[in-house]
Formats: C-alpha cells, structure tokens, sequence
C-alpha cells in the first residue's frame, strides 16, 4: 500500500508592505573624501555653521543644499542623482541646483573652485547666504510653501517609520506561520490569526501614508513647477554675484593673512572662508586691506633701512643658521670635503655657531597698548587710516614677540571694546578679532580719561608690564588737572612711554594731549610718512 503524503499546510496571506522610500536628501554625488573635506571645512568655519543653523530654521534639508553647493563647485565631475532616488523634501534643493548649473555660470564659478577647498568653501558660504536671502524675503517661495516642506518632511518620517513597523510585523508572522502549530502549543491558532491580522493592519496603514506622501510629494511638485523659472533666476543672479566677488576676496583674504602674519604662504581654508566673507562685497575692509598692505610695506623697509646701520655689539655665541654672523673656524668647514655635509646638516638644524648681537632691535620690549578714537568725527577716511597704522603696529608688535592689546573708546557712556589681536602661542595674530576691530565701529563723543585708566590697568598686570602705550585720536578733550597730575605719577612710576597721534584734519589743540604724551605726531596727510618716527621708536 502506498505511503499516505501528509497535505501541504494552507498558508495565510500576509500583505507585504510598501517599498522603502529613499534615504538620501543630496543630489549630487560625494565620496568620502568630498565628504570628509567639507565636514573639516564646517568645523573650522563659524559662518558656514551659522548659515546651516539659520537656514535649516526656515526648510528642511538646508544641510544637504550646503553640502550640494560644495560639490557642485569642488568636484571636478558633477554627478546628478534621479529624481526617485532623493527624498521628496528635497526638491526645493534640486530647483536651485539647476539655477546655479545653467548657461556658463558654473562653469564662471568652477574655474577658481575646483579641487580647492579653500574657495570652494567660500563659494559654498556665498550661495548659502545668497539662498537664505531669497527663503528669508519669501521670494518666490512663500511662508505657506516652505510650511509644505516642512509637512512633506513629517511625512516621509512617519512612512519610514510605519514601513518599519509593518515590516518587523510581518518577519514575526511569518516566523510563526513557518514554524507550525506543533513547535509553539503555548500559542494558538487564534493568537497567530490575531499577529497576521495586526501584520496586515500595519501593512495597509504603511500603504496608505505612502500613498498620501506621493500625493503631496506630487502636490509639492506642481507648486514648485509653478515658481520654478522665479527661483532659478533669483539664485542665478545670486551666484551671479558671487562669481564676480569670489576670486578677488580669496586673493585678499589670502594677502591679508600674510600681510599680518597669519602663518604660511598658504592660509588654512577655514581660515580663508571667514576672511573671504568679510572681504567679499566690503568695500570699506578692502580699502582697509589695501592700505595695511601699502603702510606695513613701507614700515618694515624703514625699520631695515635704519636698523641696518645701528651699531651693534657682539655679546655671545650662539646657534642659529645665519649665515653673516658665522665664526669664523664655521666658515672654514665649507672647503672641507667631509666637514661641508657635517655643516650643511646643522645648518639646515639651526645649529651652527654664531654671534649673538645686541641692539636696538634686539632689546627687550614690552606688550603695546593702544588707544583707538572711535568717535563719529573719525568715520571714514580717518578711521580706516587710523586701524591701517594700528595693524601695522601689530605686525611690528607681532615680529618683536610683543602682546598688542587695543582699547576702542568714544564717549563716557560707550563702554570700551577690547581687541587682544595676538594671543596665541609665538603671537601669532588672531583673525577674528582682527575682523572684529575693523568692523566695529561706536561712534559718538570723545572721552580721554576712561581708555587711559584702562590702559593703566592692563599695563599693571604681570604679563602687560614694561609696555607702551599709542593713542591715536582727531579730537579734543579736556582733562581735569587731577587725573592729569595722578596719570603723569604713574607714567613716572611705572615707567612706559604715552605716544600720541593726532589726526590733524581742522584747527585742534595740542594743548590736552601734552597734559600726558611724551611725544605727540600730527598728521595732516593719511599717509604712512607721517608716523615713521612711530615705526622706528616703538
């Protein structure tokens, strides 16, 4: 008799749930090493972090818009990804893309970015508040749409997140329907019918939210065909702007981080985008940058033209690698055949014997203080004059291992503004606080006393002692006979030397500025030559 085959089990259909939806919110193409570029480039850049914190305040996906622009500029290849493999939220994103890549723009814009991250990243900042701009006035988007983007958003999450529901559902359903009624007694049938049920349920909700966010993906879509020409141009015309703006504020971002000792030939490009930004557009801190490089120029040459010929007396024997203060007995081991590699090596290790000097230039100095007149009689030529002579006096501070620490005053009421323009290890100059200085600007009245008991104050600490003091003004400002008399007590006691520069535009009196300085320069012109004694003596 034939052996019986066991019927096959009845399986209970069980509805699948809807495909994923896509994960990515970038249309362009990144590696890692894109990626990894733009990650150190947002960590180093306070700007590009402040633009994403703002934009991602008005849309969705403002994150993934920055890190397109980056690679839309950076990458030599640009590679666009299909419309069904983006997030539907991110559409916005791709309108604007598309304005940026039409006619010869990216390309204008490609030519100075490409490969390099520094303008690349500037570039990206540039679009970035080009694009905040338009979100901000509600040009062509208005606050209903950006409302819809933020609705499509929640959308796409709560698929995602009823796909993953219905999906655990189903692996358990269907891991109990596989193992049989004999393996699992504790549960029965009707429990098992109950967890396909509850499978099925959250299969057809997922469908259902996948289906409303097709609709308004859909939705979204027609609204943004309707402002897509509007958009386009509006970007357009912001990159327009930038392309024009971009090459001329890296190369002054670049000269003015050399101009004041920011480092290598080369600044890091963190460091470039914040100057970039400020740079590009101003003309006021272009000028500013002009003339610091013109007045720095002529201050160093004067300083090596006088200190050239300043007697000076050998007082040790040292190390270095400077070749005309070489002991003689050095400069024999050239002709050696075997003794030239040994010299060669020290000489590239610093660590030859020479003569140490003492002169003027090498005598030791104090921090340099200085007093800067931020009164609205200074506005305009004379304030950019007057920050020009001072950042040239850091670069000399700077070169001399000085601290230079600067006091920004007006009238009684302003409180003071503090700049100390190079903290940092070897003094070497911070940028920030540069750009701060020479965008800030009080106006108002003119008070003399308050800087100069500030500036007493700061060479009484232990690391400002033995300093100097420049106060650079165009007013006049009486001073009671007391405080003069109590300031000059001091003066006496601790030591430092008051210069003071007097811009002298009108008919002012010298009459205030001698109750304290010990010496004081009028300047009629704004130029460098006015102030040379200040460059040599400081």
């Amino acid at each position: 008799m034939p052996k019986r085959v066991p019927a096959k089990k009845k399986s209970r259909f069980i509805l699948p749930p809807p495909a994923p939806i896509p994960e990515r919110t970038c249309w362009i193409e990144s590696d890692a090493y894109d990626r990894a570029a733009y990650a150190k480039l947002r960590e180093d850049s306070p700007s590009l972090r402040e633009i994403e914190e703002s934009g991602g305040a008005l849309v969705p996906r403002f994150d993934s818009l920055l890190l397109d622009l980056f690679c839309a500029v950076f990458k030599h290849n640009v590679v666009f990804f299909p419309e069904e493999m983006v997030l539907p939220s991110a559409a916005l994103n791709r309108v604007l893309l598309a304005g940026l890549h039409q006619g010869d723009l990216a390309q204008l814009l490609r030519e100075a970015t490409v490969l390099d991250e520094g303008k690349a990243g500037l570039a990206t900042v540039l679009l970035g508040e080009g694009a905040l701009s338009l979100l901000k006035a509600e040009k062509p988007l208005t606050r209903r749409d950006l409302l819809d983007l933020w609705n499509l958003q929640k959308q796409e999450e709560t698929v995602q997140e009823k796909i993953s529901e219905a999906n655990n559902a189903k692996d358990i359903a269907k891991e109990l329907a596989d193992q049989g009624d004999s393996s699992r007694s504790d549960l029965s049938k009707e429990t098992k019918a109950l967890l396909e049920q509850a499978a099925n349920k959250l299969a057809s909700e997922a469908r259902a939210e996948e289906t409303r966010l097709r609709q308004q993906a859909k939705q979204l879509r027609d609204d943004l065909a309707r402002v897509q020409q509007e958009a386009e141009t509006r970007f357009r015309g912001e990159a327009l702007k930038v392309a024009r703006n971009l090459d001329e504020a890296a190369q002054e971002a670049e000269s003015w981080s050399r101009a004041l000792g920011g480092g290598d030939s080369k600044s890091a490009p963190g460091r470039q985008i914040e100057l970039g930004k400020h740079l590009a557009g101003n003309e006021k801190l272009k000028k500013l940058a002009q003339m610091v490089g013109r007045m720095k120029d002529h201050a160093l040459a004067l300083r090596r033209k006088i200190f050239e010929r300043t007697n000076e007396e050998m007082f040790e024997v040292g190390m270095g690698s400077e070749v005309s203060r070489l002991l003689p007995h050095e400069l024999l081991t050239l002709n050696h055949p075997v003794l030239r590699k040994d010299f060669a090596r020290r000489f590239v290790d610093n660590e030859l014997l020479l003569y140490s000097l003492r002169g003027i230039e090498e005598k030791g100095k104090g921090p340099v203080v200085v007093c800067l007149d931020g009164s609205s009689s200074m506005m305009g030529d004379k304030e950019i004059w007057a920050k020009a002579l001072t950042l040239t006096l850091l670069e000399i501070a700077r070169r001399q291992r000085r601290m230079f620490r600067v006091l920004c005053f007006s009238s009684a009421e302003t409180p003071l503004q503090t700049f100390d323009l190079n903290p940092r290890e070897r003094y070497g100059v911070d940028m920030g606080t540069v750009m701060k200085l020479a965008e800030y600007f009080p106006g108002g009245g003119t008070d003399f006393e308050m800087p100069l008991n500030a500036a007493l104050d700061c060479l009484r600490q232990a690391r400002f002692k033995r300093g100097d003091i420049v106060f650079i003004t165009d007013g006049e400002c009486q001073v009671s006979p007391e405080w003069a008399n109590n300031f000059r007590a001091d003066k006496e006691a601790m030591g430092f030397s008051l210069f003071s520069i007097l811009i002298d535009v009108g008919s002012n009196s010298l009459g205030p500025l001698k109750e304290f300085s010990d010496k004081i320069t009028t300047v009629s012109r704004l130029t460098s030559d006015g102030v040379k004694d200040l460059f040599v003596k400081l």
